[in-house]
């Protein structure tokens, strides 16, 4: 079994306009509510890919249950400690320019995240845990530090999906995949890098301190995967892009799936790519239907 937890779960509000007028009454075109945050995006996705997965988290109030009921119906299983006050809402501004506004989530009391913690350590050696997103801001992202350990003291493997110090903090649990973009690389290690080489070099970096794989996402330049045994470049696929929100995670997704069931890098690497593209070129995450059309155009070369 796959477990995705997320946090600091969301509805994501997508509002659709031409132009925002600052101080004056704006009026919508459309607009969608989804289940949003990163773990949950990583459960829809493997869902549309057929694979059975639970997601857990903290969640709340009428917007909670808009999560649940949404999750429900699409045949995900949920596993979710309810708590006092309202899962936020995140706001999301496609006009002229993208904007987002982020709620600030609810504050979790130490019973509640005992409760997280006896899912997480109820896990058994045969599942894998991908932790994803920030964490509500009273408990801070060192509540990591002390949630991965529960999961891999059952021999469960982790995935962790982290930018900056988190992701750093989390290589000591050897995590079965990291996903940083080339410009969260070079932040970690303050450096510049020009091209693949220098790429690998620093993913190489990543894997010394624990990752057992390491995707480098890079945008419209494509996908790099390295690995303790190889590199592999994915090559970019062309199209528009219509929504930044969720196309790390559906990567994430798609290689996690296919590596636990096959333990194929390039498959892993293939579907990653298939579902991050996929849903980059989608209002929503991308359909199980235009996934695999995409997966057909994926190039993967070994460096």
């Amino acid at each position: 079994m796959i477990y995705t937890v997320t946090l600091n779960p969301s509805i994501d509000f997508i509002v659709r306009i031409d132009k925002v007028e600052i101080g004056e009454v704006n009026r919508m075109e459309s607009d969608d509510k989804f289940a949003g945050g990163k773990g949950i995006n990583v459960s829809r996705i493997l869902q549309r890919l057929g694979i059975d997965n639970t997601a857990t988290g903290f969640i709340g109030g009428f917007t909670g249950r808009f999560v649940t009921d949404s999750l429900d119906a699409e045949g995900i299983e949920t596993k979710f400690v309810a708590v006092d006050q309202d899962t936020r809402i995140n706001v999301k501004i496609k006009a002229d320019q993208e904007t987002e506004i982020n709620g600030t989530g609810p504050v979790i009391n130490d019973y509640q995240l005992a409760e997280l913690e006896a899912i997480l350590s109820s896990v058994s050696a045969d599942d894998v845990v991908v932790f994803a997103g920030s964490a509500p801001s009273n408990l801070g992202n060192n509540v990591y530090n002390k949630l991965i350990p529960l999961v891999r003291e059952t021999g469960a493997q982790v995935v962790c999906d982290f930018e900056g110090q988190t992701l750093l903090d989390s290589l000591v649990y050897q995590p079965l995949l990291v996903k940083p973009n080339n410009h969260e690389l070079e932040a970690i290690f303050n450096v510049k890098l020009n091209g693949l080489a220098d790429v690998e070099k620093y993913a190489r970096e990543i894997l010394a301190k624990g990752a057992k794989n390491v995707i480098i996402s890079m945008a419209g330049d494509g996908a790099l995967l390295v690995t303790p045994e190889a590199a592999y470049f994915a090559k970019p696929i062309k199209g528009t892009v219509k929504n930044s929100v969720g196309a790390g995670d559906s990567m994430v997704a798609g290689f996690t799936g296919e590596f636990v069931k096959s333990g194929d890098p390039i498959e892993a690497l293939k579907w990653g790519v298939s579902c991050g593209t996929s849903t980059a070129f989608s209002d929503d995450l991308a359909t199980i239907e235009f996934i695999k059309e995409t997966y057909n155009k994926v190039e993967v070369e070994k460096l």
